[in-house]
């Protein structure tokens, strides 16, 4: 989907989660580009690995991140410290998404996730395409309004009546209501799309971008910037765990993020092309 290029701001005034960066806003200039209409898919994706024989990190490495409610396969799991939903499980992988016992049956066009940074780049070479810079993803996320919080204006989602994107609805982690239709990941074509037509720039799966993870108000501020120099790299958009009530991180200016070799079940990528 062809974006239009020129002056564009990054960030917000008004940050939710002051530590993570969402502030001061940055004016940068854009060249115009192309951006996926949805996340990489497992189609998608299953053509590269076929073409190219390439194995991701996370089927390197034996295991990945499930969220615990979805893993499957597996007797016993370890637990992430202080965020004991997120489960290491041995033969988890973008092929194996929930355990070593699970397929892509019937998900191929679900986006593609359990893929690191490093595994977006390859896909992206080989698709002759590049992960986004923040400033395009922000501005291609906000579909030509001027300054909304979410891809489709200031209303937020609630577990009522208004469920624009993939989201938790309920009492996270424990009680998932899946009122909006969808326990876990959605196709990568879901609901409505913005007004560049991009769908799911909210929810579903994080993102990966192209840029590093930097907290620019510290860093604008004199002091060492949260996160440079660690090798994080910035993921966008947040995913179907979020909600107000924890990760209200499914708004435009939220940002997040994960070293490069770091794979979990609600982490995927889409690709911009230069025009």
């Amino acid at each position: 989907m062809p974006i239009p290029g020129g002056d564009v701001w990054v960030g917000t005034a008004t940050p939710l989660h002051g530590n993570d960066g969402e502030g001061p806003p940055r004016r940068q200039r854009i060249a115009p580009f192309r951006m996926s209409v949805t996340t990489v898919t497992n189609d998608q994706f299953g053509q590269f690995v076929a073409a190219t024989g390439y194995v991701t990190e996370a089927e390197r490495f034996g295991w990945s991140y499930v969220f615990y409610a979805e893993v499957s396969g597996v007797a016993a799991t370890a637990g992430v410290v202080g965020a004991e939903w997120w489960r290491n499980v041995e033969g988890a992988s973008w092929k194996t998404p929930f355990g070593p016992t699970s397929s892509l049956d019937g998900r191929q066009e679900y986006p593609v996730v359990h893929v690191s940074w490093n595994d977006a780049r390859a896909f992206a070479a080989w698709a002759g395409g590049r992960l986004p810079s923040e400033a395009e993803w922000e501005h291609a996320a906000r579909g030509g309004l001027p300054d909304p919080i979410y891809p489709w204006g200031d209303r937020a989602p609630d577990d009522t009546s208004f469920m624009p994107c993939n989201i938790w609805q309920g009492a996270f982690p424990y009680r998932n209501l899946a009122l909006d239709g969808y326990f876990g990941l959605a196709p990568a074509r879901c609901f409505a799309p913005n007004g560049y037509g991009l769908f799911a720039m909210s929810g579903n799966c994080w993102e990966w971008s192209a840029e590093p993870y930097r907290v620019f108000s510290l860093r604008e501020s004199g002091r060492r910037a949260n996160g440079a120099g660690d090798g994080r790299k910035l993921l966008k958009g947040g995913s179907y765990l979020c909600h107000a009530s924890y990760c209200h991180r499914y708004r435009i200016a939220a940002r997040m993020g994960n070293t490069p070799d770091s794979t979990t079940g609600h982490t995927g990528l889409r690709l911009v092309f230069d025009l």
